[in-house]
């Protein structure tokens, strides 16, 4: 299986937090790694957006049909988010654009094993995938990506 995680590009301050929209530079980073996303992801790639306005304004810059999922709201849980992939029996690959912290603590666990508040930067995308060999089944970091990487 591969999960991909895409956290939401940069949002305006201010409450109620489920409410905030993209900033200017937001929409600029949000329509940046959608064109990366759009050149590498699969056409069978389920996409799945928290319900938060920052989450869907980012996804909406991907131009892909996409689901809201309430367990990929600001509050819930690393185990909320991998049930809602489907982790890891999926068929299909899955984009998630969802919030930290509960992003970079799914990437702690299923890359280093172990419970740990990794960061994953405003719009950056973190590729995870599965190594099956023999009995053995590995995750690995197939890329991480930042708009301010990526070069027109």
């Amino acid at each position: 299986m591969e999960l991909i995680l895409w956290r939401h590009a940069e949002a305006e301050l201010g409450e109620p937090d489920e409410g905030r929209a993209l900033t200017g530079k937001g929409h600029k980073q949000a329509w940046k790694m959608a064109d990366w996303l759009d050149r590498n992801l699969p056409d069978s790639c389920r996409i799945l957006v928290s319900p938060a306005t920052r989450t869907l304004q980012t996804a909406e810059a991907l131009g892909r049909k996409f689901k809201i999922h309430a367990d990929l709201a600001p509050d819930k849980s690393p185990e909320d988010l991998l049930a809602a992939a489907n982790w890891p029996d999926s068929r299909e690959p899955v984009l998630i654009i969802g919030h930290q912290p509960t992003l970079g603590l799914v990437a702690a666990q299923l890359i280093g094993g172990i419970p740990q508040e990794w960061s994953i930067r405003k719009a950056n995308v973190w590729w995870i995938a599965q190594r099956e060999r023999g009995d053995i089944t590995t995750n690995y970091l197939r890329a991480v990506m930042a708009p301010d990487l990526i070069v027109k």
